[in-house]
């Protein structure tokens, strides 16, 4: 694997920090504005946060010069600090309108993310690769999000911040793709935001996963599921054919994510990013305002005992 520069050293190594998706009511659960959730991020204890880069949070549309300042004033205030933006990309979407420069239209997109994060202080603006489009494409599909993540590093560099892409599209998601197409792209602005529910759906080993990843990395987003086994009733058979599992989330620790296993990887590998937590589907015990802030009590708890276990001392930053 190429031999990344180093990054500089980090104010926010690891920061404990909250994504703002939490609270967006994107799939029915309680929502607060930004300002306010910056608020709930402090009072549950935590150090940072991120911000999710659409509405209702920080929207490109929205995000004037006084929204940016109200965000800096609340951050300030609360002693929180917004440690990074997330973007939301899709850079194989279109491709039966070809004539539509969606990819064109998203750099901007990332463009603008990247100097709301420097005017918050934020260290970097996260996206995402593509989705597949066809089985037949999938070199094409690789192609595409290479050179767009390639030019959003550049884009973002440009800004003065770094850019991080998540494993969470179809495209380079399995952990040792991920890891050649961040070679590939070979920008070095460009970092992993590496996360161990996906490779755990997948069945990879977290700790290998962690340790392969950690030199690139510059957060890592948390989640923990259950798995829910699914079955169709066949009448014609009297009997069932198994479908996949659906997962339902809960709070860390509680799930069949490894997290020790992938912490232990982290450490192998001398990652010192952020440390996000996420409650971005539908969670065990609803979307009830107390829910999620218990949730995200209980998942700072267990993120404070990992780093604390990774770094062989106290955690240091979790708020008391």
């Amino acid at each position: 694997m190429r031999r990344w520069p180093a990054m500089p050293a980090r104010k926010d190594a690891m920061l404990p920090s909250l994504f703002s998706v939490s609270y967006a009511g994107l799939w029915g659960q309680h929502s607060l504005d930004p300002e306010r959730f910056i608020e709930k991020a402090a009072s549950l204890g935590y150090a940072g946060v991120q911000l999710m880069g659409k509405r209702p949070h920080l929207s490109v549309l929205d995000a004037d010069e006084t929204l940016l300042g109200r965000l800096r004033q609340a951050s300030r205030r609360h002693g929180v600090r917004i440690a990074s933006v997330a973007g939301y990309t899709d850079f194989t979407a279109g491709a039966q309108t070809p004539e539509v420069p969606l990819v064109e239209m998203q750099l901007a997109y990332v463009k603008r993310l990247a100097q709301c994060a420097r005017a918050l202080g934020a260290s970097f603006v996260r996206v995402f690769t593509g989705y597949a489009t066809d089985a037949l494409s999938a070199s094409g599909d690789w192609n595409t999000c290479v050179r767009a993540v390639r030019e959003a590093a550049e884009i973002c560099r440009a800004e003065g911040v770094v850019l991080g892409v998540q494993n969470h599209h179809d495209t380079a998601v399995a952990t040792d793709s991920f890891a050649e197409f961040l070679n590939e792209v070979g920008h070095p602005n460009c970092r992993a935001v590496f996360d161990p529910w996906a490779p755990a759906l997948h069945g990879e080993d977290l700790r290998r996963a962690a340790a392969l990843l950690a030199p690139l990395m510059v957060q890592t987003t948390l989640a923990d599921y259950v798995r829910l086994p699914r079955w169709r009733y066949l009448p014609g058979l009297v009997n069932y054919e198994r479908m996949p599992d659906m997962m339902r989330a809960v709070p860390l620790g509680q799930g069949c994510v490894d997290l020790q296993g992938f912490f232990a990887g982290l450490r192998d590998g001398g990652f010192d990013g952020i440390v996000c937590y996420e409650m971005c589907s539908p969670l065990r015990g609803g979307g009830s305002e107390e829910n999620l802030d218990a949730c995200a009590k209980e998942s700072l708890r267990v993120i404070t005992n990992l780093i604390g276990a990774s770094s062989g001392n106290d955690a240091g930053h979790a708020r008391s």
